[in-house]
């Protein structure tokens, strides 16, 4: 393979070989046969990226924009193009890694760090995931509320039962489970689309909500709400999922095949981010020319915003397809952080567990919060919980992302595919904002600074 890491992941570079393979069950089970015209290896890689795009548009999401969106207008929408377009070069060095070392990032860390190091990490990646399946808990269990009148507490029980639409979906065919993901962006994008229609923005303020402005530092709570956004839009966890899912596909053996591979895998994440991106934009947009435009400043729950869009809107399958659209966005993530999760817990510890014990754990450490919340402070609550969880992805978003640069521009690990100069320096930049805004926000919410 010219001077690219061997197919064994052993290595200079890696104070171990590789031990077992990302997802075995599906490992290297899609892709097209040698000689296959390009069109049809391309497609070979199409789907990888709208997994991962389902993260960035899970219910987590919903909640910082709307609270973004009602309270400062279209202000924060600068934050989301930023947060999307670091979304766009992290997962394209998440591809680059795992085509050039066939490993995914839990793996690479397991074998490029001490175990001490590893164990850290693995546990920071946990945190992530049980902050993330929070996330999705109440957003589904809020959905299921909206559209049939369930009571949040036994919605939050609901979710649990998920577990049996994951299993389904793997035996019948991981490609089933992509094409289940990839239907339900569509139903979601749809529902934005008719409710963008309804809202009639300012689409001047639109356009300008695009430039960056100095209020992100200086108004009160807006750099929470800020770092919620990044939080949301570029998550740990999915740097993980991306570079396990991956696996599934044929890489190739010769240097040219896995050239190809990264280029398809960069194209598929790049797009489907784009997917990702119009959803959350369109989020804070319903939100700022909904709420805000109307006087609305402190919207910061999906039952709130849902109430409102009816007599804002003036029509009444607004408030249905919000809630249609924040039930797809619950289901999807249900899937792709259940895939997270075993990456991580295989990556990290190369322990393998049955996937519906796996489920039934994670689900476990989510639903208990979530329960002793929504009993004692109700809706409210969830609200507040929706967005203190996407703060703690974005806290824990240095620890997968600095690995990551160091892994992908060490030519040791990486041979012939190791990242070019710039990818790494603006990686390395990305790395470094988001630092140094936890930072900030860290000794802004300790009271040392205003």
């Amino acid at each position: 393979m010219n001077d690219m890491t061997p197919a064994d992941g052993a290595g200079p570079g890696w104070r171990q070989a590789r031990q077992g393979q990302s997802l075995s069950e599906v490992h290297g089970t899609i892709g097209a046969r040698r000689g296959a015209p390009l069109w049809r290896r391309a497609m070979a890689f199409l789907g990888p990226g709208y997994l991962v795009a389902v993260g960035y548009m899970d219910p987590g999401n919903w909640a910082t924009s709307l609270a973004g969106g009602s309270a400062f207008g279209m202000a924060l929408l600068s934050v989301v193009l930023m947060s999307s377009l670091m979304a766009m070069l992290l997962q394209a060095l998440c591809a680059r890694m795992a085509v050039a070392t066939d490993r995914d990032l839990a793996q690479a860390c397991r074998d490029a760090f001490p175990r001490p190091v590893g164990n850290m990490l693995w546990l920071l990646a946990e945190l992530a995931i049980c902050a993330t399946d929070l996330a999705e808990v109440i957003g589904t269990a809020i959905g299921l509320n909206l559209l049939f009148g369930i009571p949040l507490e036994i919605g939050v029980l609901l979710t649990a039962l998920d577990v049996a639409l994951i299993l389904f979906l793997q035996t019948v065919g991981f490609r089933w489970v992509e094409a289940f993901v990839v239907a339900m962006l569509g139903v979601i994008a749809l529902c934005f689309i008719v409710q963008i229609a309804l809202a009639h923005p300012d689409w001047g303020a639109v356009i300008r909500g695009f430039a960056p402005t100095a209020d992100l530092v200086e108004k009160p709570g807006m750099l929470y709400l800020a770092l919620g956004i990044i939080g949301a839009t570029v998550m740990p966890h999915n740097l993980y999922l991306h570079s396990g899912v991956l696996m599934t596909r044929r890489l190739g053996e010769t240097a040219a095949e896995r050239r190809e591979a990264v280029t398809f895998a960069t194209w598929d994440s790049t797009l489907a981010l784009g997917v990702a991106f119009f959803v959350n934009a369109a989020i804070l947009v319903l939100s700022a020319a909904s709420f805000n435009a109307h006087g609305q400043y402190d919207v910061t729950d999906l039952a709130q915003a849902h109430a409102l869009l009816e007599p804002l809107l003036g029509a009444a399958i607004a408030p249905t397809l919000f809630a249609v659209a924040l039930l797809g966005c619950g289901l999807n993530s249900t899937v792709t952080a259940t895939l997270a999760g075993q990456i991580v817990m295989e990556g990290f510890l190369n322990i393998r567990l049955r996937p519906w014990v796996r489920r039934l754990v994670t689900r476990a450490i989510a639903i208990v919060p979530a329960i002793v919340v929504t009993l004692l402070y109700g809706e409210r609550g969830t609200a507040e919980l929706l967005i203190l969880s996407q703060v703690v992805l974005s806290l824990q978003l240095p620890f997968a992302v600095i690995p990551l640069v160091m892994f992908t521009a060490d030519r040791r690990k990486m041979g012939d595919l190791v990242a070019p100069l710039w990818m790494t320096g603006l990686a390395a930049i990305t790395a470094a904002l988001i630092v140094i805004l936890n930072v900030r926000l860290i000794l802004e919410v300790a009271g040392l600074v205003a």
